[in-house]
């Protein structure tokens, strides 16, 4: 009778050890907040155009985790975040009558402290996620590949030299809309991003020297996830 109680009560607690690993497997996501750090170059510069000094992006926003199958390690992910993302280079960028101009700077005839210009971005991410993750386990790799949407809210350019000094803001020239390719893989909570542009940075009708100004973005940094 002993024995049969003890199997009995051994049965019932594993049922339940079950059930609830069940249901942890069930309600298992990566909803996580991410936190980003990279590099900003620029693609396709024309000749003459180059970058100098430390261009910098910050991104930060949640993603939603939408898994695909039962293990729950690939799933679909959509967000919203922020980023401000800065381009030193030698462009000189003004403005006559609410035209932009685009000029490069000769630096044997200017002394030049800073030139650079920021936009400042709304961002939809949407990613293919695949992992190694379980519902128990926080120290994973993870390969999270997909496209993001960004919208400029506010751009703004600094320019300072011994001739003088031209700042600008809101400029029409910026193309509003931004979109790329993302990749972000690693271990953990340390992952390699990058970040491929699609677009040009600015509006079709910007020119230099009488050609297209089809500069284009390219990111390469360091992406936390964060749950």
């Amino acid at each position: 009778m002993f024995i049969l109680f003890f199997i009995n009560s051994l049965w019932s607690l594993s049922q339940g050890t079950n059930k609830d690993v069940s249901e942890l497997y069930n309600a298992y996501r990566e909803d996580q907040f991410y936190a980003g750090i990279t590099y900003n170059l620029l693609n396709n510069k024309p000749s003459g155009v180059s970058q100098n000094g430390f261009s910098s992006g910050f991104h930060f926003g949640f993603i939603r985790d939408m898994p695909l199958n039962e293990r729950r390690n690939k799933a679909i992910g959509t967000g919203i975040g922020l980023s401000t993302n800065s381009y030193n280079q030698n462009l000189l960028i003004d403005q006559m009558d609410r035209v932009t101009t685009f000029k490069v700077i000769d630096e044997s005839e200017i002394n030049v402290s800073k030139n650079k210009f920021t936009t400042y971005v709304v961002e939809l991410p949407i990613e293919f996620r695949w992992r190694t993750s379980t519902a128990t386990e926080y120290n994973f790799w993870r390969i999270y590949s997909g496209f993001k949407f960004g919208y400029i809210v506010y751009n703004s350019t600094k320019f300072k030299s011994d001739q003088g000094d031209i700042k600008l803001s809101n400029l029409d020239a910026f193309n509003t809309l931004q979109y790329g390719l993302t990749l972000s893989a690693g271990y953990g909570t340390w992952n390699f991003h990058l970040y491929y542009g699609l677009n040009d940075i600015f509006e079709n009708d910007s020119k230099l020297e009488d050609k297209n100004l089809d500069l284009k973005s390219f990111k390469i940094g360091l992406m936390f996830y964060i749950l």
